[in-house]
């Protein structure tokens, strides 16, 4: 038997009221499928279009009793389904139309609650005060809600008392999507989002794959991984911090142009734009360059903007971004010099540590010239790229995995795109040399050794892949998650995310926590 001690009022209340149904013969968990036919956007713009269709006369709706508005023998309630709100009117007579009146005194009128999820038929009509309803003819309890929702006021269009706290929205997802129904918009845009690119590369002849989460070196990034075991193997696993690599195997192994949309995990930070759990998009393209990848993003991005909202120009927050092609182009080092001042391209480790000690930047001893131009850049530059811009020609120190410029000694061919002062895209023009690619793995190697834990391991087996011969490529990684933001005006990543990481809740007693080890 349940435990209802630590139950509130209202929960208690609840729990009665299922008790009660069960003794009226009422299923409150039903298993047969009600068929819905119609929903509440259908009713309210398509009735008033054509009220005269005969679909009209008999409807068949279901969702989530958000309020009830008592009128002795009859009542008024709003149901809200998948895609909205719609008034429905419930007469006693219609309902029970023999003499039993059970079913709306006690059932409706009593043992029901807010929350809870009804199926209802009827027909659709106006009322006297012109609203498009639904009158009811008959209705079924098909879930009871056992948990009260928060409550949210609502009159003539205006929301008050919104549920607005962080903590309760994000921990508890499911209820932030009833009561803020609003919220769901983002997460429509950001499926629609996803959708548009992957059209666009399928038009373009990429095929979409799959590759492995758990893999036994982390590689493909400069990222702390999470570590897991192998209990058959009985060796350790990571977490995939990229799929880079795994991609690159498949343009040697004679695919031209792959992509996927992967699931990563880095062991870092929170903040508003990092997730520990976050969506790339990476793509790997045989015989092009950083200069046609610069072209193609700039393009999709062009497309996804207009798709999702029928412009280039986007607000987010206090800005209009405007993603209309082409972009913005400039250097890693023009960029550094037009905001500090400092020209640094020519300069050593000691002197990138004399021009951040200037500009009152914390280094760490364990960074080397690539992390402290990089810290330059994050901490003087980033934020001043609030349109989309390409920022190009990274250091060769920062950039392990990237092909040495053409023309210009020290560099690579790289880009990352800012928008909004924050990093969207990291691309290459791919390095397909084995034994450059060995020698960048073994400077990661000694960056390890004097501290840094975001250095990259030594990956044989794909060093194995170079040396069979990967065609020159050019290849991208796009954070969704971000782009989604920007795309859909949210200032934090959490509303992105239908579950972002959370610290734990506190456990309610120690049985439960003796239970959850055992589980695992």
């Amino acid at each position: 038997m349940e435990n209802t001690h630590n139950l509130s009022e209202p929960e208690r209340i609840r729990r009665q009221k299922l008790i009660d149904l069960e003794a009226l013969g009422i299923n409150a968990y039903p298993a047969e499928a009600f068929e819905v036919n119609c929903f509440s956007n259908d009713i309210k713009q398509q009735f008033a279009i054509n009220p005269e269709d005969a679909k009209w006369k008999s409807i068949s709706i279901a969702g989530r009793l958000m309020s009830m508005r008592d009128m002795g023998k009859a009542a008024f309630a709003v149901l809200q389904d998948d895609l909205g709100k719609v008034q429905v009117y419930f007469r006693r007579d219609d309902i029970c139309p023999s003499d039993d009146k059970t079913l709306f005194d006690q059932v409706f009128k009593k043992l029901l609650d807010i929350g809870d999820i009804l199926g209802v038929k009827g027909f659709v009509f106006t009322t006297k005060t012109g609203e498009i309803s639904v009158h009811a003819t008959s209705f079924i309890l098909l879930s009871k809600a056992l948990r009260p929702l928060p409550i949210v006021k609502e009159k003539e269009g205006e929301t008050f008392d919104a549920v607005t706290d962080p903590e309760f929205r994000y921990r508890q997802r499911y209820a932030d999507l009833i009561v803020n129904p609003q919220v769901k918009e983002t997460f429509r845009k950001r499926t629609q989002l996803i959708r548009s690119m992957r059209d666009f590369l399928n038009d373009h002849g990429a095929m979409e794959v799959d590759t492995p989460v758990l893999q036994n070196i982390p590689g493909g990034a400069a990222a702390r991984p999470f570590i897991t075991h192998h209990n058959a193997l009985d060796v350790p696993f990571y977490l995939r911090i990229a799929n880079e690599l795994y991609l690159k195997r498949l343009i040697v192994g004679g695919f031209d142009w792959v992509y996927e949309f992967s699931r990563n995990f880095r062991n870092e930070g929170m903040d508003r734009t990092h997730n520990p759990e976050f969506t790339i998009l990476e793509f790997y393209v045989a015989y092009k360059d950083y200069f046609w990848m610069m072209d193609f993003t700039e393009r999709m991005l062009e497309k996804v903007a207009t798709d999702l909202h029928g412009t280039t120009e986007v607000t987010l927050g206090e800005n209009q971004i405007q993603f209309k092609a082409p972009f913005k182009r400039i250097t890693i080092f023009d960029a550094i010099k037009e905001h500090t001042g400092f020209d640094v391209s020519a300069m050593d480790e000691a002197g990138l540590r004399e021009v951040c000690a200037k500009l009152n930047i914390h280094v760490e001893p364990s960074m080397g010239k690539g992390k402290l131009i990089d810290e330059l850049f994050s901490e003087t530059c980033e934020s001043k790229y609030v349109q989309p811009t390409f920022i190009t020609d990274y250091p060769v120190e920062m950039s392990p995995l990237t092909k040495k410029h053409r023309t210009k000694e020290g560099l690579v061919e790289r880009f990352e795109l800012m928008i909004n002062g924050k990093e969207v895209a990291n691309a290459y023009t791919e390095l397909n040399d084995p034994i450059d690619q060995r020698e960048r793995f073994e400077e990661q190697i000694k960056l390890m050794e004097r501290g840094d834990d975001e250095a990259m391991f030594i990956d044989n087996d794909f060093l194995r892949s170079l040396e069979y011969g990967m065609p020159p490529t050019a290849g991208i990684g796009i954070g969704i998650d971000r782009l989604c933001m920007m795309l859909t005006n949210q200032q934090s990543i959490q509303d992105v995310l239908f579950f972002p990481q959370m610290r734990p809740e506190v456990r309610q007693s120690k049985q439960e926590e003796e239970n959850l080890n055992t589980t695992i």
